[in-house]
Protein backbone atom coordinates (compact mmCIF):
# COMPACT_ATOMS: atom_id res chain seq x y z
CA UNK A 1 0.00 0.00 0.00
CA UNK A 2 1.53 3.39 -1.18
CA UNK A 3 2.10 6.20 1.75
CA UNK A 4 2.65 9.87 1.30
CA UNK A 5 5.91 10.59 3.11
CA UNK A 6 7.36 13.90 4.54
CA UNK A 7 10.82 14.39 4.37
CA UNK A 8 11.94 17.79 6.29
CA UNK A 9 14.90 19.35 7.65
CA UNK A 10 16.60 23.03 8.26
CA UNK A 11 18.34 24.64 5.58
CA UNK A 12 21.62 22.76 4.17
CA UNK A 13 20.36 19.32 5.48
CA UNK A 14 20.63 17.92 2.17
CA UNK A 15 16.83 17.78 1.33
CA UNK A 16 17.25 18.02 -2.68
CA UNK A 17 20.36 15.99 -3.02
CA UNK A 18 17.91 13.02 -0.89
CA UNK A 19 14.99 13.69 -3.42
CA UNK A 20 17.35 13.37 -6.51
CA UNK A 21 19.15 10.37 -4.81
CA UNK A 22 15.94 8.28 -4.62
CA UNK A 23 14.81 9.58 -8.14
CA UNK A 24 18.42 7.79 -9.25
CA UNK A 25 17.19 4.65 -6.60
CA UNK A 26 13.84 4.01 -8.47
CA UNK A 27 15.11 4.31 -11.71
CA UNK A 28 17.59 2.26 -11.59
CA UNK A 29 14.97 -0.46 -10.42
CA UNK A 30 13.62 0.46 -13.60
CA UNK A 31 10.59 2.83 -12.42
CA UNK A 32 9.18 6.34 -13.35
CA UNK A 33 9.41 8.78 -11.13
CA UNK A 34 7.51 12.18 -11.85
CA UNK A 35 9.86 15.08 -9.89
CA UNK A 36 7.90 17.88 -9.51
CA UNK A 37 8.73 21.27 -7.97
CA UNK A 38 6.54 24.48 -6.94
CA UNK A 39 6.74 27.42 -9.98
CA UNK A 40 8.04 29.74 -7.02
CA UNK A 41 11.42 28.17 -6.57
CA UNK A 42 13.29 29.81 -9.39
CA UNK A 43 16.54 29.62 -7.93
CA UNK A 44 18.21 27.31 -10.51
CA UNK A 45 16.31 27.25 -13.41
CA UNK A 46 12.12 27.60 -13.43
CA UNK A 47 12.35 23.43 -14.34
CA UNK A 48 15.39 22.62 -12.34
CA UNK A 49 15.75 20.90 -8.66
CA UNK A 50 19.73 21.17 -8.03
CA UNK A 51 21.20 20.78 -4.94
CA UNK A 52 24.61 22.23 -3.10
CA UNK A 53 26.58 19.70 -3.88
CA UNK A 54 25.69 19.92 -7.33
CA UNK A 55 23.45 17.22 -8.37
CA UNK A 56 20.77 18.51 -10.56
CA UNK A 57 17.76 16.59 -12.62
CA UNK A 58 14.63 18.40 -14.89
CA UNK A 59 11.48 18.62 -12.99
CA UNK A 60 8.02 19.61 -14.00
CA UNK A 61 6.88 22.72 -12.54
CA UNK A 62 3.78 23.52 -10.77
CA UNK A 63 2.45 26.70 -10.38
CA UNK A 64 -0.38 27.65 -6.97
CA UNK A 65 -3.01 27.23 -9.54
CA UNK A 66 -2.27 23.75 -10.95
CA UNK A 67 -4.40 21.06 -9.85
CA UNK A 68 -1.66 18.07 -9.18
CA UNK A 69 -4.24 15.24 -10.24
CA UNK A 70 -4.62 17.13 -13.58
CA UNK A 71 -1.25 17.48 -13.96
CA UNK A 72 -0.47 13.71 -13.09
CA UNK A 73 -2.86 12.65 -15.54
CA UNK A 74 -1.47 14.62 -18.29
CA UNK A 75 2.38 13.61 -17.47
CA UNK A 76 1.71 9.73 -18.19
CA UNK A 77 2.04 6.86 -16.03
CA UNK A 78 4.35 6.68 -13.01
CA UNK A 79 5.34 4.99 -10.30
CA UNK A 80 6.39 7.43 -7.62
CA UNK A 81 6.32 11.02 -7.30
CA UNK A 82 8.61 12.72 -5.62
CA UNK A 83 8.18 16.78 -4.80
CA UNK A 84 11.13 18.82 -4.05
CA UNK A 85 10.55 22.32 -2.14
CA UNK A 86 7.30 20.05 -0.80
CA UNK A 87 6.67 23.84 1.31
CA UNK A 88 5.52 25.31 -0.92
CA UNK A 89 3.04 23.46 -2.64
CA UNK A 90 -0.76 25.01 -1.74
CA UNK A 91 -2.38 23.24 1.33
CA UNK A 92 -5.20 21.81 -1.46
CA UNK A 93 -1.91 20.64 -3.69
CA UNK A 94 -1.01 18.40 -0.45
CA UNK A 95 -4.07 17.60 -0.43
CA UNK A 96 -4.27 16.28 -4.21
CA UNK A 97 -1.01 14.32 -3.90
CA UNK A 98 -2.82 12.40 -0.94
CA UNK A 99 -5.74 11.62 -3.08
CA UNK A 100 -3.37 9.93 -5.94
CA UNK A 101 -2.06 8.27 -2.89
CA UNK A 102 -5.09 7.01 -1.71
CA UNK A 103 -7.14 6.32 -5.20
CA UNK A 104 -3.93 5.38 -7.44
CA UNK A 105 -2.10 3.47 -5.05
CA UNK A 106 1.17 5.67 -5.93
CA UNK A 107 3.90 6.50 -3.01
CA UNK A 108 4.38 10.29 -3.19
CA UNK A 109 7.45 11.44 -1.07
CA UNK A 110 7.29 15.32 -0.55
CA UNK A 111 11.03 16.97 0.85
CA UNK A 112 11.04 20.38 2.09
CA UNK A 113 11.49 22.81 4.83
CA UNK A 114 8.68 22.78 8.08
CA UNK A 115 9.09 26.05 9.20
CA UNK A 116 10.34 29.12 7.69
CA UNK A 117 12.97 31.87 8.82
CA UNK A 118 10.47 33.18 12.15
CA UNK A 119 10.11 28.89 12.84
CA UNK A 120 6.16 29.13 11.66
CA UNK A 121 4.75 26.18 9.39
CA UNK A 122 4.07 26.78 5.84
CA UNK A 123 0.88 26.34 4.45
CA UNK A 124 2.71 22.91 2.79
CA UNK A 125 4.29 21.68 5.43
CA UNK A 126 1.78 22.24 8.05
CA UNK A 127 -0.93 20.50 5.72
CA UNK A 128 1.56 17.55 5.63
CA UNK A 129 2.51 17.30 8.64
CA UNK A 130 -1.56 16.89 9.20
CA UNK A 131 -1.84 13.93 6.31
CA UNK A 132 1.63 12.07 5.91
CA UNK A 133 2.00 8.55 6.55
CA UNK A 134 5.59 8.96 7.50
CA UNK A 135 7.33 12.11 8.87
CA UNK A 136 11.20 12.24 8.74
CA UNK A 137 13.46 14.59 9.32
CA UNK A 138 16.48 15.04 7.90
CA UNK A 139 19.32 16.32 10.39
CA UNK A 140 21.42 18.93 10.04
CA UNK A 141 24.09 20.30 12.35
CA UNK A 142 24.54 23.72 14.20
CA UNK A 143 27.85 25.69 14.36
CA UNK A 144 27.45 24.63 18.55
CA UNK A 145 27.15 21.19 17.33
CA UNK A 146 23.30 20.79 18.50
CA UNK A 147 20.94 19.43 15.67
CA UNK A 148 19.76 22.65 13.75
CA UNK A 149 16.02 23.07 13.61
CA UNK A 150 15.78 26.93 12.80
CA UNK A 151 16.13 28.46 9.36
CA UNK A 152 17.73 31.54 10.46
CA UNK A 153 17.65 34.68 7.55
CA UNK A 154 20.53 37.24 7.29
CA UNK A 155 20.40 40.66 5.91
CA UNK A 156 23.26 41.64 4.05
CA UNK A 157 25.99 42.23 6.94
CA UNK A 158 25.17 38.96 8.38
CA UNK A 159 22.58 39.81 10.98
CA UNK A 160 19.36 37.68 11.93
CA UNK A 161 15.95 39.02 9.81
CA UNK A 162 13.03 38.47 12.32
CA UNK A 163 10.59 40.33 10.02
CA UNK A 164 9.54 40.41 6.38
CA UNK A 165 7.70 38.36 4.21
CA UNK A 166 7.10 34.53 4.64
CA UNK A 167 9.07 33.50 1.53
CA UNK A 168 12.48 34.98 0.10
CA UNK A 169 14.78 32.34 -1.65
CA UNK A 170 18.06 32.50 -1.11
CA UNK A 171 21.07 30.15 0.01
CA UNK A 172 23.65 30.21 2.13
CA UNK A 173 24.44 33.87 1.77
CA UNK A 174 20.77 34.59 2.65
CA UNK A 175 20.25 31.91 5.14
CA UNK A 176 21.88 29.56 8.08
CA UNK A 177 20.78 26.86 10.03
CA UNK A 178 20.67 26.70 13.65
CA UNK A 179 20.04 25.34 16.72
CA UNK A 180 17.19 27.35 18.12
CA UNK A 181 19.46 28.05 21.72
CA UNK A 182 21.94 29.86 19.01
CA UNK A 183 19.16 31.91 17.17
CA UNK A 184 17.28 33.35 20.05
CA UNK A 185 21.11 34.20 21.30
CA UNK A 186 22.26 35.60 18.30
CA UNK A 187 18.76 37.84 18.10
CA UNK A 188 19.47 39.03 21.96
CA UNK A 189 23.12 39.72 20.97
CA UNK A 190 21.95 42.04 18.30
CA UNK A 191 19.19 44.02 20.13
CA UNK A 192 22.08 44.86 22.54
CA UNK A 193 20.14 42.55 25.84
Amino acid sequence: MAKLYFKYGAMGSSKSAQALITQFNYEELGMRVWLIKPSIDDRDGAAIVKSRIGLFREADVISPQDDIRARYEAAGTCDVIIADEAQFLTPQQIDQLREIVDERDIPVLCFGLRTDFLTHLFPGSQRLMELADSITEIKNVCACGSKATVNARLDASGRILTQGDQVFLGGNDSYVAMCHRCWRKKIREQQGQ
